[in-house]
């Protein structure tokens, strides 16, 4: 594949998926969370947030892992956008996830095992589904929902209660913005196949199993279980997920890959 096509003057709107933009309208409905988001995202808290990561990561840039810093400028090339800080941090678990309270000091981080699951160009992918809350402006909203998802947020029980209530509105919410993000990722990739690739081995991968892995073959079960499941059979399975299942995903990643909305936009004539 040539060199990658920089999206200048790309938006938001122009990847966003439907389901992403309906459930943040519905979001914005839900009584009580304009003040549980004054309450818990205030200024003390984005400061303690900050410093608490500056503090037990290690900040990636030129002088520090600078393969890593380029994957992430080429992203924000791509999808032109401003670099936010970047971390990675000891966790044998494969994730990563940004946290952006009002758009100050937005920062991503990568957990280590990430390295030992995927190649570069994977890696890369993964950051750009980062970048895709922020350029979703997913900020605030996906915060919280992270707060609530590690444990980490100092609520009073009065806020507790409160912020229990709004779970399953937030949950709702944040899967379908990941799927914003998976297209983002595709992107900064430009070749589905990386997308489905990481979404595979973050299904079932292991560092010494991820080579034999095959995403066609991840693709064509993704097909299968479209056909054989039932919606309504799938609804409940979901509920508490802050992720789409991996077949989902993979399989509106390799659908939107293949749309004239997609080919428009990566040949440079949308923007």
């Amino acid at each position: 594949m040539g060199e990658k096509r920089r999206l200048l003057g790309l938006r938001a709107e122009q990847f966003r998926h439907p389901w992403d933009r309906e459930a943040t309208q519905a979001l914005q409905q839900v009584p009580g969370l304009d003040g549980l988001l004054r309450l818990t995202l205030g200024t003390a808290a984005q400061e303690w947030f900050y410093l608490e990561n500056m503090a037990t990561g290690v900040q990636v840039g030129w002088n520090q892992l600078p393969w890593l810093y380029e994957l992430l400028q080429e992203a924000c090339q791509i999808l032109d956008m401003d670099v936010p800080y970047l971390y990675l941090r000891q966790n044998p678990q494969p994730n990563a996830y940004t946290l952006a309270i009002r758009g100050d000091k937005p920062f991503i981080v990568l957990h280590t095992s990430l390295m030992e699951l995927l190649t570069p160009a994977e890696i890369q992918a993964v950051i750009a589904h980062e970048l895709g809350h922020l350029k979703c402006e997913h900020g605030v909203y996906l915060t919280l929902a992270n707060l609530l998802v590690l444990g980490v947020a100092q609520i009073p029980t009065w806020g507790m209660w409160l912020a229990q209530g709004l779970q399953t509105s937030l949950l709702q919410w944040l899967r379908c913005a990941e799927l914003s993000c998976d297209r983002a990722a595709l992107l900064v990739a430009q070749e589905p196949q990386v997308v489905v690739q990481v979404l595979m081995k973050l299904a079932g991968g292991s560092p010494s199993l991820a080579h034999q892995l095959d995403g066609q073959a991840f693709l064509a079960q993704a097909r299968a279980y479209d056909q054989r499941g039932w919606s309504w059979l799938k609804t409940p399975r979901t509920l508490p997920l802050t992720h789409p299942l991996p077949v989902l995903r993979a399989q509106e990643i390799d659908r939107w890959s293949q749309s004239p909305a997609y080919q428009r936009l990566v040949a440079g004539k949308e923007n």
